[in-house]
């Protein structure tokens, strides 16, 4: 049987010494002898064992854990929680990570559309990211009411043309008029604006909301801070 010094074990699994000494230290990896003046001697079911060892800290697996599992006489059962345990670990860090490179892409693209740009700038952006998420639920939620009166609509403007049936019309002006009023309320209420100019966020009167043009993403509106009238960035608002 193979005897390996603490560096020649280190060296066979590309550890450095002072990993091989901590694991001794930590009780997980015992020299199988001595020799008289005193030097760690390993064998090859050590050399396995420092193998098994950095491929679950390769894993992700800690030290303690590593421990109580060479700890147990049967140790299927205690592989099978650890190995559950851990890929919950990775996949909530996997998610998180895939979050931050969504969020980078969106600033690199943000960067770009923009000749000027500041830290500033860079705030009202990761603002607007912050809260991209909650505003996109919102406006598909709006969408999903607002495409049922679409179609009324259009359909009553046909009957209206083809078949002389303007009835249908009055009746989808009846209902539209009071939803418009009540979907425009809600969107003034869960929607916030910031200044591009002194990037103040703040909520505009709902008739200065309702009569300003717009684009997809902003609204050109008066800021109450610096008073500079300038397309503002929408952003998710509500408090609650």
């Amino acid at each position: 049987m193979s005897q390996y010094t603490t560096g020649e074990i280190a060296r066979l699994c590309s550890v450095t010494v002072r990993t091989v000494q901590y694991y001794d230290s930590r009780g997980i990896l015992t020299p199988s002898a001595l020799t008289e003046g005193g030097r760690r001697l390993f064998s090859d079911d050590d050399l396995k064992k420092l193998k098994t060892i950095c491929f679950l800290r390769e894993l992700g697996f800690s030290i303690d854990a590593i421990s109580r599992l060479f700890a147990e006489e049967n140790p299927v059962s205690v592989i099978s929680l650890l190995l559950e345990q851990q890929e919950t670990e990775l996949r909530t860090e996997l998610e998180k990570n895939q979050e931050k490179l969504e969020k980078i892409i969106q600033l690199k693209k943000e960067i770009g559309f923009s000749k000027d740009i500041s830290v500033e700038n860079i705030f009202d952006i990761a603002h607007t990211l912050e809260n991209k998420k909650s505003l996109r639920n919102f406006r598909i939620k709006m969408l999903l009411w607002a495409i049922p009166v679409g179609i009324l609509e259009w359909g009553s403007i046909a009957l209206w043309c083809f078949k002389d049936m303007w009835w249908p019309f009055v009746i989808y002006t009846a209902i539209a008029i009071p939803f418009a009023a009540v979907f425009s309320k809600i969107y003034h209420k869960k929607i916030d604006y910031i200044c591009p100019e002194c990037h103040t966020q703040f909520k505009p009167s709902f008739k200065a909301m309702f009569f300003a043009s717009h684009t997809p993403k902003t609204r050109k509106l008066v800021c109450p801070s610096c008073g500079k009238k300038s397309y503002c960035i929408e952003v998710w608002g509500d408090k609650k």
